[in-house]
């Protein structure tokens, strides 16, 4: 006999394994990697397109899919939302993303991943993005963050 209540109830690895799942995919491996390594930890998407070599529709997909699971947020700057250099949103770590890259030794790899994301030549474009203006994280993510520099 068995009980038929178990089966329908996720086994003890099930949170593991769905995490290894999405941290595994590369486009998503390689965005989170960017937005680790870069100096705010706030990445616009043509930031993310400039340094994935994958389609810009593609990218947004699975920022989008990282943002449903929790990982990352959107978040907006909207004193640069009618300037034409500037982005007004960006991606970056939620406290949740910031305790499973933590769980899963993402973070002892920030100062790698800066170090790259440093070397990494740039258009003039991108170099503009890369000093807009941008939101506040979270002091909590923002502190983990630094801590791991």
């Amino acid at each position: 006999m068995s009980d038929s209540s178990s089966a329908t109830q996720p086994g003890p690895f099930e949170e593991q394994r769905r995490i290894f799942d999405l941290l595994s995919q590369e486009t998503r491996h390689l965005i989170i990697q960017c937005v680790l390594g870069h100096p705010k930890h706030l990445m616009s998407l043509d930031e993310l397109n400039y340094m994935i070599p994958k389609s810009k529709a593609a990218i947004s997909d699975q920022v989008d899919n990282l943002a449903q699971a929790g990982i990352l947020d959107l978040y907006r700057h909207e004193p640069s939302k009618n300037k034409r250099d500037y982005p007004s949103k960006f991606y970056g770590l939620t406290e949740y993303g910031v305790e499973v890259l933590y769980e899963y030794n993402y973070l002892r790899g920030v100062p790698a991943a800066r170090a790259l994301y440093e070397k990494t030549r740039k258009s003039e474009k991108i170099e503009r993005h890369q000093e807009a203006p941008r939101p506040d994280l979270p002091h909590s993510v923002r502190e983990a963050l630094t801590a791991n520099e």
